[in-house]
């Protein structure tokens, strides 16, 4: 008995080592998914001893032991055995499904945003709109529906929000302000298969083809991509399969456009910060968008003749003058409504001439900056004295 224990307690020990021994002999596990592992610290920082060092070496271990990927896929497996998820960013849904957590209050209805808000992100889109109208461009706005606002069915049992989200007040108060944009969860309500991926957060091709020619239906042009042609299924990693068994093969498939002609320069990926495209239509295409774009744009860039797709963070409109811009398009996924509101666009303020005789003149704090503008600008910005009505346009005067 003695010796079984001995023997039991060094097979342990020994197990307790394969993390760290792999890790010296075979080298860090990799970063999957949205991961950013932590480096090997310095032990030395100009010159002096690094007094994180221990810390910032166990973030390393941490990150880099040996059959990571391994072990938390294992544990996500077990987990998901008993209807729980190992990752608090991905929800398991019914039938395989995976949703991202990130939109669970938009499902839920948990985190509405104020009237005023909403007012404010219609607002800037109008704006945004009457700027292009005057450079001569043709405008659109439309959101990228969450996942689980088109496909409930394949939720877990939760309490789902219904109607009166956050997109359905914005589009609400796009039509009440005259703003152009296209609804997508009505288009998408049509179709008679799934578009969106099981184990992605974002449509797969033949949804996106489908997202392709709803927009560009809106925007009074025709196209087909949706009957169009498709190449054969190849293997598709979701992000949120990654995400959550990170060693596993994901057994999803997609079928990625055949016959699209566009061109663009050798190195550009789905997902880089800028694209420029060349394709056989007409017009001159700029749009902003987010990770949703990535399969979406290939469709879009074969039908203008010219492209630029941005995924910066503000959303710099006097790119269209640059480019000569015919057409602008902005995506934004439904989850992130309220960054209409905190990434404030790029462009000229527009004149305005009011009657104020009677108005109830405010108070504010105000201050100019050069921060993140193109070069001749300046960003405006301050603190109200006091909140203002939900449908209270601000008019920005002299700073002074």
């Amino acid at each position: 008995m003695r010796k079984l224990r001995i023997g039991f307690c060094v097979v342990f020990l020994l197990l307790c080592l394969v993390p760290s021994a792999g890790l010296i002999l075979a080298g860090p596990s990799q970063a999957r998914a949205n991961e950013t592992a932590a480096r090997f610290p310095d032990i030395t920082e100009d010159g002096r001893l690094n007094p994180d060092f221990l810390s910032e070496l166990s973030d390393y271990v941490s990150d880099a032991f040996f059959l990571r990927q391994e072990l938390i896929t294992g544990y996500a497996r077990i987990q998901a055995l008993f209807g729980q998820s190992a990752n608090e960013d991905v929800v398991l849904g019914r039938e395989g499904w995976l949703f991202y957590g990130e939109e669970m209050a938009d499902y839920a209805g948990t985190d509405p945003l104020t009237d005023r808000e909403i007012y404010a992100a219609a607002r800037n889109i109008l704006l945004m709109q009457e700027y292009s109208l005057g450079l001569g461009a043709d405008f659109l706005f439309f959101l990228a529906p969450n996942k689980s606002s088109l496909y409930p069915e394949y939720m877990p049992d939760s309490s789902a929000a219904g109607s009166g989200g956050n997109a359905q007040r914005l589009m609400e108060e796009l039509t009440e302000q005259g703003a152009a944009y296209v609804d997508l969860f009505e288009a998408f309500a049509d179709a008679g298969e799934p578009l969106y991926f099981a184990h992605d957060s974002h449509w797969n091709s033949r949804g996106a083809a489908y997202a392709a020619d709803a927009v560009l239906r809106a925007a009074g042009q025709e196209s087909s991509y949706y009957e169009g042609e498709f190449e054969a299924r190849q293997p598709h990693t979701g992000d949120l399969f990654e995400m959550l068994y990170p060693a596993a093969q994901d057994p999803e498939t997609d079928t990625p456009p055949g016959g699209l002609t566009f061109t663009q320069p050798d190195g550009t990926r789905p997902d880089s910060i800028t694209i420029e495209t060349t394709g056989e239509g007409e017009g001159m295409l700029l749009m902003f968008r987010d990770s949703f774009g990535e399969l979406l744009y290939p469709y879009l860039a074969d039908h203008y003749g010219g492209a630029y797709f941005s995924r910066q963070a503000s959303y710099d409109l006097t790119e269209a003058v640059s480019l000569g811009a015919d057409m602008v398009m902005i995506e934004l996924v439904e989850r992130n409504i309220s960054w209409l509101t905190e990434r404030l666009p790029v462009l000229p303020a527009p004149e305005r001439e009011v009657d104020l005789s009677d108005a109830q003149i405010g108070s504010a704090s105000c201050a100019l900056s050069h921060d993140s503008v193109p070069d001749g600008y300046y960003r405006v910005e301050g603190v109200l004295g006091s909140v203002p009505d939900p449908d209270s346009p601000i008019l920005r005067g002299l700073c002074v």
